[in-house]
């Protein structure tokens, strides 16, 4: 008999573990298919190339779209786990050197659309976002979206690296999961969390590994701090109030 567990879900899509084998993924919302069809012909070629095991999902149900892809083990890596840093900037270094043009002829969105949403987002930052705050606020978050208006979009991205989506066991990391925000990118995005929520040490270890310069660390701070715009507009899209009030508070001068 086949078994289902419920294991979550996120803005996008709701996860199911079958058979204790296989994740089975459905998209939330239509246009969240033409992302998950994606994955399958991106992730099976991008996955020999990285240090570290990521999904390779095919399709398995067309009305709803459902994919599948062999269960990666562990749960959210913890900040502290033994060799985070060195292992992280190592993936990133390999991640950021593939062939970008080979990705997006796999289906990976190119520099031009990355940036069109990006200019896209920054227009409702601005319009929808900074009015919601008090005048120090205002200014301090105007700027931080200032740094990162030209970033460049070179190499291939993750583009939501963090904890909850570094698998880890007693033996290590084993593996790096939810791709659906991969796209050409600004490599300094997924040095975010690396290098400025996951501790001195990590970011001292993924530094050396990686390789990073200082303009990168400079813009991956700026990452951190304009990341919180993102859930606000995704608040106000779904009518999530307590989210938006939640990620507002969030929106505070450092020190504050």
């Amino acid at each position: 008999m086949t078994t289902r567990e419920y294991l979550g879900s996120g803005w996008d899509c709701d996860a199911v573990l079958v058979d204790g084998v296989w994740v089975e993924r459905t998209a939330r919302r239509p246009d969240v298919e033409p992302w998950l069809r994606t994955e399958t012909t991106l992730l099976p070629w991008l996955a020999p190339q990285l240090p570290l095991p990521v999904p390779a999902p095919v399709v398995v149900g067309t009305d709803p779209l459902v994919t599948r892809h062999r269960y990666l083990p562990g749960r959210p890596v913890p900040d502290a786990a033994p060799g985070l840093g060195a292992t992280i900037g190592a993936f990133l270094r390999a991640l950021h050197a593939v062939d970008l043009d080979e990705a997006v002829a796999r289906g990976l969105p190119g520099p031009d659309r990355t940036l069109a949403m990006r200019d896209a987002s920054w227009a409702r930052f601005d319009d929808e976002v900074l009015p919601l705050l008090g005048s120090p606020e205002r200014t301090w978050l105007a700027g931080r979206l200032d740094v990162l208006r030209d970033a460049p979009a070179t190499v291939v991205v993750h583009g939501d690296l963090s904890a909850d989506h570094v698998l880890a066991d007693g033996d290590g990391i084993t593996g790096v999961i939810d791709w659906g925000d991969a796209r050409a990118g600004d490599p300094a995005k997924d040095l975010l969390w690396p290098l400025h929520g996951a501790g001195a040490a990590v970011a001292r270890a993924a530094q050396e590994a990686y390789g990073s310069t200082p303009e990168l660390r400079r813009r991956a701070a700026a990452w951190r701090d304009v990341a919180p715009c993102y859930a606000v507009t995704h608040g106000l899209d779904t009518g999530d109030d307590d989210l938006v009030r939640g990620t507002l508070h969030a929106l505070r001068l450092p020190g504050t």
